[in-house]
Parts: structure tokens; sequence; C-alpha cells
């Protein structure tokens, strides 16, 4: 691996060049933690792959919540950049045409000029918003099935548009999420023909550390916290079963595969954002149960988790797709970078927004049992949208 020694190279000089070059590309910040990364790709388009996460090379994954050939893309980590490092890394694998743009436009790059190119690589047209009757009626109607005893539990999710200023700025937006949520993964993302994802994340799906310690989380039930600190949240039996539900799923997977060495701590009660969720979490050493492929045989398992679709999961998901009359692209799949610095980390992509060249679409999704009332479930939705809405004003 080579890499360019830069002396006044800054994280948001990078990411200005990777918006505007048009390059897949992501950012992020991890939870609780300071340290800001960026991966560029030198190819064309992003990797189509198959989740084998021992197998791939480092980089960022990004997989749809539902795909027909269950691939997710990749962005392989050609240009690899943090705020700890004092130079670019650049892989031995790429487009030696466009590295050498990339180069040129990493060193002449200027500041001070308006960062408005990046409008030009947005998609330029998406489904309509998802309309308060069309949400509440299917909430409806999902309950009605849950009452038949149809399925369990489904999450029916909404979109909404957000207007942005002539002169709005993701890298701007970026960082007031990381400065605001220091306990989520904060990420900006491109892929041509998908788009420029803006999120911060509280629920992690899988992560595999250095140490091989494996683990993922049950998260569910939501309310705001209105002040409340999380020791003093209370809980209806709705939320507590729901939360029950998701756990109950993992432990399931654990089953499936014969695993009975994993820790379980909670659940317990967590702050997201102006969010409390209830929250379980799952560890195994994947080294003292000699199973280093734990974590892509659990994706494969896991993803789309209850929390996201429902219960059972082939039923809840039919009903998704015949119901939601939109496609949900990577909102509610999972993304986050993979083999970097000898760890996986992939988040489930909630608290999420799609940028177009002069508004945004903002994605949130609630759990729906037989006891959910439709117009709670479209406040829910408000309350998360509101995540990221709050400071794309």
């Amino acid at each position: 691996m080579d890499h360019i020694e830069l002396e006044s190279l800054s994280f948001e000089h990078l990411l200005a060049v990777a918006l505007e070059s048009g390059q897949p590309f992501a950012a992020w910040k991890m939870p609780q933690e300071n340290t800001q990364s960026i991966v560029v790709s030198l190819q064309k388009d992003a990797l189509k792959v198959s989740a084998d996460l021992e197998d791939l090379p480092n980089g960022f994954l990004a997989h749809p919540f539902q795909t027909k050939d269950n691939q997710a893309y990749l962005i392989p980590a050609d240009i690899y950049y943090t705020t700890e490092m004092d130079h670019i890394d650049f892989s031995n694998s790429y487009d030696l045409n466009i590295k050498e743009r990339v180069e040129k436009e990493i060193h002449n790059f200027d500041p001070k000029k308006s960062l408005k190119r990046w409008k030009g690589n947005m998609l330029k047209e998406h489904f309509p918003p998802t309309s308060k009757e069309h949400f509440t009626s299917i909430v409806g109607e999902s309950v009605r099935a849950m009452q038949n005893e149809e399925f369990t539990k489904v999450v029916l999710s909404r979109t909404k548009e957000a207007s942005i200023k002539d002169d709005f700025s993701p890298i701007d937006l970026f960082q007031r999420l990381s400065s605001a949520y220091p306990t989520a993964f904060v990420s900006i993302c491109y892929i041509p023909h998908v788009g420029l994802w803006m999120g911060a994340s509280p629920e992690t799906l899988i992560s595999v550390d250095e140490n091989g310690v494996f683990k993922t989380v049950a998260l569910a039930g939501t309310q705001a916290s209105d002040g409340l600190s999380p020791k003093e949240a209370s809980w209806k039996s709705k939320e507590i079963e729901e939360q029950a539900l998701v756990s109950r799923y993992i432990i399931n997977c654990f089953k499936k595969i014969r695993l009975r060495e994993f820790e379980e701590i909670g659940p317990r009660t967590v702050a997201a954002a102006h969010l409390l969720h209830l929250c379980t979490e799952f560890k195994v050493d994947t080294k003292a149960t000699n199973f280093p492929q734990l974590g892509t045989v659990m994706l494969e398992l896991l993803h789309p988790t209850s929390a996201v679709c429902g219960m059972p999961k082939e039923i809840a998901t039919d009903f998704i797709l015949q119901n939601e009359q939109y496609n949900r692209s990577i909102y509610s799949g999972y993304i986050g970078p993979i083999g970097l610095e000898n760890r996986h980390h992939l988040f489930v992509n909630l608290r999420c927004l799609q940028l177009f060249n002069d508004h945004a679409l903002l994605y949130a999704g609630a759990g729906i049992t037989a006891d959910s009332d439709p117009e709670k479930e479209w406040k829910e939705t408000e309350i998360k949208m509101d995540t990221m809405l709050k400071h794309l004003k």
C-alpha cells in the first residue's frame, strides 16, 4: 500500500473532494469515538458482493433492506484516511486514470470555493413521499391481520420530504450530527445509482472486534426521553413485548447454529438522541468457540431483523413489500466498515435521509403489534425523523 504525505490535510478537505468527484465513498464516526474515517473507491462504481466478511477486501459495506440477489454494495478502501493519520493510504488495486485525477483534485482543491458541484451527482427523482392516510391505513390493516393471528409483528416505514437551503453543505451536517449524537454511528455514503445517504444510527447489527469478540443487540421499544434519564424510564407492556420478540429471535438464531456459549446483557434502557430504547446485548468469543465465521453466519440469519421487518420474517417481509408502496433501498438495510483496523462493525441503517438537489428524503419506521394505534405509530415516526430533521434546519 502506498500513500500521500500531506502537511495540511484535513478530513473535511478529503470529504469535499470525494463529494465533488462523484466516486463511491463513505465517511463515518463510530459510537463513543471521536475519530472520523473515510474510504474512497477508485473504481467507477461500488462492487456488488456477497457479504462474506472473511473473504472481502477492506472497505465499507452497504446492504439494502431487500434484494433479489441478496448482494451488498462494497466501497473498497482504495483511499483510506482517518483523523489520526498524517497521510492518505492508497491500496495497490485501482483504476490508474481515476487515481491520477483524484490525486490532482486532492492537491488542487480550494476549500474557499463554494461546494455545490456535489449536487450534480445526485439522483434526480424518487417515489412520492408517504401520505399519512396511506401509512395509518396499512397500520390498521396490519393490526387486523395480527388480531387474526396471520403474523406476530411487522415494522412499517414511511418517507417524508424536507427542503434544504441553496448553501446547504453535507459536510456541515455530518459534523453537526457527529457532535449531537456521540453514541450513534454517524455516516455519509455515496453510491452511484443508490444516491447520497446520511444517518445517525443507534443500532449495531453485528460487530467483530480485533480480539474476535462478536456482538449483536436487540434494540426495540421507543419513547421520547422528555428530559428523563434511562434510569427514570418506565415501559408499557407493548414495548416490553416488542423488545422481547427481538431478543428471542437472536437466541433462536444461536440455536439454529447450535451455539450455546453466549453472554446476554439486559434488557436495559439506553438513550439515542432524544429517544429512549430497550436494549439487550449479546456477546460471543469466536476464538474460544472456534467459530471465526460467526459474523458472516449471523449476518445471513439476522438480516432483516425483526426490529426492521417483523415476525415471522417471511410473512412480515411480504406484507411490507405489498403495502409500503416504495423501495426502502438501503434504509433498514445495514452499513459499516469491514476489515479496517482488523474489525468489522455493521449497523442497521436507521435515523437516515437521502439527499437530492434541493431536498432531503427522510425515512422512519415503527414496530406494529396487535395492540398498536395507527395515530400513535404515525407520531412515533415523526419523532424518529426529528433526529435528522432538526439538524437539516
